[in-house]
This record gives structure tokens, C-alpha cells and sequence, in this order.
């Protein structure tokens, strides 16, 4: 019998229709299977899994492939329980806001003009086509990272790709490391490309205060004729 996380793998493709995310290779050759039975195998041992399995692919449920005017990647989801519902950054916890979302939304803040929020839940981007993807979608309580190495980042490396090639304009907002490496997969005679640091305090650099990137790509849409995306968080 298949565990939960291949259950839900199994949902969300029959679900999907034709142009969409379940046209990647990474859920037609069996990659996804594969990857699924390693994190249901950590289930079996007894190991505690995040986000829940109905929220593993919620970034790409929110955001189908042809909505998408704004790609952010992360790394993996939130290790607290209650904390992660599979969209990179976002957060339904109860305590103060994650560090690196809290500079995230800092900026957002001083960017635009706008209070800081107090919530951290980003499904409003999501759902105006702010493609919000980790590099794992998956990840074991009190262990960040701990399902960097599973496959996961093919879908990544894929769905970039995939954007790149179907969409006409989109802006991929890259901070730090692992995400920046995404931009060769990048058309930048279509596409825009903002780079920057990691918004972790953990970074040295400090690169990622004050680069705009929330009014940037809204001109940059905006310029080509399309609805910016209102970043408010209610």
C-alpha cells in the first residue's frame, strides 16, 4: 500500500490538465514516485514530515504554470509543526514571524510604502501568480534541510525552465546562493532576473536590504501591459 506522501502525489497528478506542472518530466518518469517513496520511507521509521501530504504541492496548485508573472524560490519548509503549508516563505504559525520572511516583508514594507504586516501567510501572492517554490518540498520536524538530497530539486530545475520557455514575461526574484544558480535556466530577452543575497540574518553580506524588488517587478510588468501583483498581506 502506497504511504501518504505517494497518495497525495498520485492526487495532485490526476488532477492536473494539459500545459500544466504535471507535464514536467520530473511527474511523467517517475521521479516524483521515486522521491515520494524515500520521504514515506522516513515516515515508516516513524519520522514526522512537513508540511502535511495535502500540502506538499501547494505552490503549484495555488500558482498553475500559466498564471505565473513572479518566481521566488526557497529552500525547504519551515521544521516546526503547524508552521509550513508548502508555499516557500509562508508561514500559519502562532509565534513571532520566521527571521528571513520577517526581512522579506521589512522590505516589502519600506519598498512600497506599506505597513509591516503582521501575518506571514502569502497565499494572496500565490493565487496572483507569485510562484513561491522550495528546493525540497518536503522536510523532517526539528531537521531543516534534511530532504535537500531526496530529488526534489529536479522539480525545481524544471519548473524554472518550464517557465522560462512557456511564459512571455515573468521576473524571477533570486536571493541568495541555490536560487541564483537557476539563472541560466533564465531567457532574459523575455524575462527579468533580480538577484540579490539571501534575506537570512545568517547571510554576512547584509546584499538583500534595500534592492526594491517588489516595486521593480511590478514596473517591470506593468511596462509590458500586465496587473502587477498588490504584495499587501491583509
Amino acid at each position: 500500500m502506497n504511504g501518504l506522501v505517494s497518495q497525495a502525489l498520485a492526487e495532485f497528478k490526476a488532477g492536473g490538465r494539459v500545459g500544466d506542472w504535471q507535464d514536467l518530466a520530473f511527474f511523467k518518469d517517475g521521479s516524483a514516485e521515486a522521491v515520494a517513496a524515500k520521504v514515506d520511507a522516513m515516515v515508516a521509521t516513524g519520522a514526522q514530515v512537513l508540511p502535511g501530504p495535502a500540502q506538499i504541492f501547494n505552490a503549484l496548485r495555488l500558482t498553475p504554470l500559466d498564471t505565473v508573472k513572479v518566481v521566488i524560490l526557497g529552500q525547504d519548509p519551515y521544521p516546526t509543526p503547524g508552521d509550513a503549508h508548502g508555499l516557500a516563505f509562508s508561514y500559519r504559525g502562532n509565534r513571532r514571524l520566521p527571521a528571513s520572511l520577517r526581512t522579506i516583508l521589512a522590505e516589502m514594507a519600506d519598498d512600497l510604502e506599506l505597513p509591516m504586516p503582521r501575518a506571514g501567510d502569502l497565499s494572496d501572492w500565490a493565487r496572483q501568480g507569485v510562484l513561491l517554490l522550495n528546493t525540497a518540498l518536503t522536510v523532517e520536524a526539528g531537521q531543516a534541510g534534511a530532504h535537500l538530497k531526496f530529488g526534489w530539486s529536479a522539480l525545481v530545475d524544471q519548473a524554472v525552465a518550464a517557465v522560462s520557455d512557456r511564459q512571455s514575461a515573468v521576473v524571477f526574484l533570486l536571493w541568495g546562493g541555490p536560487a541564483r544558480q537557476r539563472a541560466t535556466l533564465v531567457d532574459r530577452t523575455r524575462h527579468l532576473v533580480i538577484e540579490s543575497g539571501h534575506p537570512s540574518p545568517l547571510n554576512r553580506l547584509r546584499d538583500f536590504r534595500g534592492t526594491r524588488p517588489f516595486s521593480r517587478a511590478n514596473d517591470w510588468l506593468e511596462a509590458r501591459g500586465l496587473k502587477p501583483i498588490d504584495w499587501r498581506l491583509e
